[in-house]
């Protein structure tokens, strides 16, 4: 199965659209799946008292409130059909997060999203997760900043969402049946994916923690992937070797741009060159069964080594450790006979470097 791809465009595009559309091209350009940009509301995603996170304060003006922060990089709505118009024309899939209720309506009702990508902030958000699961969209989940009892209690709501008659009020108890009804999750398997993510800009490697993904597909059972936050290719690849069906990353035109996403984001060169690197590991991972392959199979002859006359031997001599030699090329009597023929006779004559 191929990696799914999100290029994460986020908010690097610094509320300019022109920028957006340039993003898109580099994303097309690298072979990558999904575009993926950031809808919401400032107001309804931040309190006016809500601090930055520390690596915005070090990337955007520290004065700025978070709310006049997120203002400045948010797209309004009718940029969004510009965009998903554009990608559609690039090959390349539009894709959103939503962070608010408003904004999940607006994908799902006016631009007729299936799917919607949640954020790690989003995962303890269950009134906003419920409701896309009662809007019927898929789901892709971060699970940044979380343990197992968060990401379990997101995918219990999810599940009573995607239930016959989700309740508008619904209670613990209704959470717990859900989680336990098999039909329900089997339907997750089919609706939503999780990734794993640490939520920090950049990661460090030692933060990376990708054994987390595996426990993460051990316990659930969902598809699974992982959303990356280091520098460099490196960690993405390695997570695709280990099975990660989907891989998100930050990408911008420059890594040098005023916002708070860009030091933290593949330049397009690097981002190309990890999709590149991505498809390659995909072709590399083939099957689990150890046989030659067909361009081993065209290598045999020469690698490989058969029992060959040591020196000239006639009909009816004994072949002796004097006589009998291994050497290349393959093709004739196995070296493990070397054993089985000494103080034998040989049938026929050969001269020198011949196979046996």
């Amino acid at each position: 199965m191929s990696t799914k791809i999100i290029a994460e465009i986020g908010v690097n595009h610094n509320g300019d659209i022109s920028i957006a559309k340039k993003l898109i091209d580099v994303v097309a350009e690298s072979g990558a799946d999904y575009a993926k940009f950031q809808t919401f509301s400032p107001k309804l995603l931040s309190s006016s008292k809500a601090p930055k996170a520390a690596y915005q304060k070090e990337t955007t003006d520290e004065t700025q409130s978070q709310v006049d922060m997120l203002t400045a990089l948010m797209l309004p709505h009718e940029a969004h059909f510009v965009l998903r118009d554009y990608c559609d024309a690039k090959g390349v899939k539009f894709l959103s997060s939503a962070f608010d209720h408003e904004s999940l309506a607006f994908l799902v009702n006016e631009m007729k999203l299936d799917l919607i990508k949640f954020g790690s902030g989003e995962l303890q958000n269950a009134p906003l997760i419920y409701e896309a699961a009662r809007l019927g969209v898929d789901i892709i989940l971060s699970t940044g900043m979380s343990i197992l009892y968060d990401v379990e209690q997101a995918l219990m709501v999810i599940a009573l969402g995607y239930s016959e008659n989700p309740p508008d009020k619904p209670t613990r108890e209704d959470f717990l049946t859900a989680w336990c009804d098999p039909a329900l999750r089997e339907l997750l398997k089919e609706k939503v994916a999780v990734l794993h993510c640490t939520t920090s800009y950049p990661t460090p490697p030692e933060d990376v923690n990708l054994f987390a993904m595996d426990t993460l597909s051990q316990a659930f059972g969902l598809r699974t992937g992982f959303s990356d936050h280091t520098e460099g290719n490196a960690a993405c690849v390695a997570a695709v070797a280990r099975g990660a069906l989907i891989i998100e990353k930050h990408v911008t035109l420059d890594k040098g741009m005023d916002g708070p996403d860009h030091a933290a984001s593949s330049s397009p060169d690097d981002f190309k060159a990890m999709v590149d690197d991505i498809r390659f590991v995909e072709r590399a991972m083939g099957h689990s069964y150890r046989v030659p392959s067909p361009t081993e199979r065209e290598n045999a002859i020469a690698a490989r080594k058969s029992l060959v006359a040591l020196k000239p031997i006639a009909k009816n001599d004994v072949f002796t450790r004097e006589n009998v030699t291994v050497k290349r090329p393959g093709g004739g009597l196995s070296p493990i006979s070397f054993w089985d023929i000494l103080g034998t006779k040989s049938q026929r004559s050969y001269d020198l470097d011949d196979t046996i």
